[in-house]
Formats: C-alpha cells, structure tokens, sequence
C-alpha cells in the first residue's frame, strides 16, 4: 500500500488522476491504483484526450465500425464515452463506498463551446444521457457563461466540475451558480443530495506567469533579491485564499438551509499541480495544499513522486495572512494577479480548443484511413 497517498487521503484531500487512456483501462492498471493508491477519481480534458488518440492503434478497432456518417466530433464522442463510461464503472465502488462524495470521472463539452451557454448546456445534457453513469461529472470552463450554464446543470441534476478556474472572482462566480442551481432545484421540489460538484483552480501555471514578469522586474530593480523573492509564491497563496473563501461561501444560514436537505458542498479541486520549475519541489502544490473537502488532479508522474518522497501536513489553512501579504507585495512591485489571470483562462481556453482542432484533424485522417481498401 502506498502509505504517503493513503495519508493524504485522510488528511480530507482525495487523490484523482488528470489523465485516460484505453490501455490503462483494459489492463488492470486502473483497477490497481483504486486499490494501492487511494484513488478515487479521475478527469480528462481534450489535451489528454490529443494524445491518447495520436498513440498507437487502441481506438482502431472501435473507430472502424462508428458510423461514416457521424461528423469527426460526433466520432470523437462515441470513443471518450466509452472511455469514460468504462473509468466510471471502475470507480463504481469507490461511488458507492462514500455514498457519493468520491469516485468520479470527468468528460469535458467541447471547448469552442466556452463562451456560449446555451450550447454548452446542450451538450452537456447530451453527453450526460450518452455515458449514463451516476458518476460521471460534465466539466465546464468558468466563464461568464459557463457559469450560467453550470446553474442549469445542477438545477437539472447533473454533475459538474468546473475548470480552468484561475481567479477568487471567477471562483466566486461558480459558487453562486452552483448554490443557486441547488436552491432552484430543490424550489422545484427535486432532490439535492445527489448533485454533486468540484471547482476545478489552477495552480501552478500561475507561478510560471508571475515569476517571468518577476525576473524581469529583478533586472532594473534597486533591490532584485526582494523582487526573486516573491517567487513561487503567488499560487499557493492564490489557492489558499480561494480555500478561504470556498469555507466563507459553504456556512451561514443561506449554505445550511441546502445542506439541511443533504446537500453537498462544491470542492475545490487543485488542478495544474505539477511543478514547471526545477529549482521548485516538484511536489509543491500537493504539499502546500493540503485539507479537508479538498480533491487534488495529479498527471502520473507527479503521482508517484509523492508516493516517493511527499509529505503530509494540514497546509491549505497555514498562513493565510501571510497569503494576503504576498499577492499585496506582488501588486506592490506592479504585477497585477487579476491581468495575469484573465490572460491564464484566456491562454487555458485557446490551448484546449487548439488541442480540439488537433484532435479532431487526426481522427479525420485516421478514419480515412481505416476506411480505405486494403491493397
């Protein structure tokens, strides 16, 4: 058993994998890392999705016999349910062990679909009734719109995890959405306690933004190691005051008239929690985001450097005074978090509609292929 991922398990933080593929599905390898690893849930998004598709011949087989006539991302749709039907049904158990609160898996809606709400409910209800599984959850970008959309899927009932959350605004914003789709869906008299929703805020892309406008900084400053200083500091202290306000937005007596009838609180999940700089631990943003009603998303390999060597502490409520000081310092010495994280979510949406486009280029061409006459 891996004793530091079961640790981090009950610290409160639950352990889901950021990434798919056919192979691990069929293999076992799945299976085992439910049972050793305290895994306990999984997601997806279309970069993951680019190259699990781009590798070797697994979706071969299935992609023959999807109907020619299905357009390439009707195509692409038929294998990622199926993926992610399969993923829900491993983590079934895990689903029924907490009684809801664990063991799901995330399909996202299209990406060009992130500025319109309307759109991004159609398909979120479609792909819902495609994969049919009680676990699954819809991710949503946090846009304006997206989180229109997201009060309407959960007032429909249905799962969402929210991404590319990188603001406390924008968090905010998905809050409201997701307590006002409960408070519509139980005025209409329909069950809350099984709807259930995370907030998916990335981490460590911020530190990669700031600490390059940071090391400009340095270079005509009159005191340059102050200036390095601040960095790798923004994100955790970004993650932090989102925690904060994620305990803020879930009491009072709004939060506890829902949680009267069972409702769930939304999680903060930390996403983009691998670590981009070298001279930083590469298990930092597990680390210091460490508590309970929390999810963290780890690619593989930041998976097992934790199970190497990370540690466990109750660190997500540490020193969020000093949070405050830190994001004050950084406004102080001019870098603006609010510009830098509208450009992150503006970056985030424009590298997964690409990854879309890539997608959807190669699965055209591998249909063609697969559709020619043998010599």
């Amino acid at each position: 058993m891996s004793t530091r991922l079961h640790a981090l398990h009950a610290a409160g933080q639950s352990l889901w994998l950021d990434y798919i593929d056919r192979v691990m599905l069929s293999n076992g390898d799945l299976t085992r890392r439910i049972a050793e690893d305290a895994l306990t849930g999984m997601t997806s998004n279309p970069t993951i999705f680019e190259k699990a598709l781009a590798e070797g011949a697994a979706y071969d087989a299935q992609l023959a016999t999807v109907d020619p006539a299905l357009s390439d991302r009707d195509a692409f749709f038929v294998l990622a349910s199926t993926d992610v039907r399969a993923a829900c049904d491993a983590f079934r158990g895990v689903y029924e062990t907490t009684a809801g609160v664990d063991g799901y898996v995330s399909l996202e809606v299209s990406p060009d679909l992130a500025r319109d709400a309307a759109s991004t409910v159609a398909e979120a209800r479609r792909l819902w009734a495609i994969v049919d599984r009680p676990n699954l959850m819809i991710k949503v970008p946090g846009t304006v719109e997206g989180a229109e959309a997201i009060r309407t899927l959960i007032a429909d009932g249905i799962n969402v995890n929210v991404t590319l959350l990188f603001s406390i605004d924008a968090h905010a914003r998905v809050i409201e959405a997701y307590i006002a789709g409960l408070e519509a869906r139980a005025a209409a008299g329909l069950p809350v306690n099984n709807v259930a929703s995370v907030a998916s805020f990335f981490v460590s892309r911020v530190d990669s933004a700031i600490d390059k406008q940071l090391a400009t900084i340095a270079t005509t400053s009159d005191a340059p190691a102050e200036v390095l200083a601040l960095q790798g500091k923004a994100a955790i202290a970004n993650a932090k005051l989102a925690y904060r306000l994620f305990q803020a937005s879930f009491s009072g007596a709004r939060w506890s008239a829902l949680s009267a009838l069972g409702a769930r609180v939304q999680r903060p999940l930390w996403a983009s929690t691998s670590t981009k700089n070298p001279a930083f631990r590469d298990v930092l943003y597990v680390e210091e985001l460490v508590g309970p009603d929390t999810v963290n998303t780890l690619p593989p390999a930041t998976l097992e450097a934790f199970r190497d060597h990370g540690e466990v502490r109750q660190s997500v409520t540490e020193n969020v005074a000093d949070a405050d000081r830190s994001l004050a310092a950084l406004e102080a010495r001019g870098v603006s978090l609010q510009a830098v994280t509208d450009v992150l979510l503006a970056e985030g949406l424009a590298s997964f509609e690409q990854s879309f486009v890539t997608l959807l280029d190669g699965l055209s061409k591998k249909r063609a292929a697969l559709a020619a006459p043998a010599n």
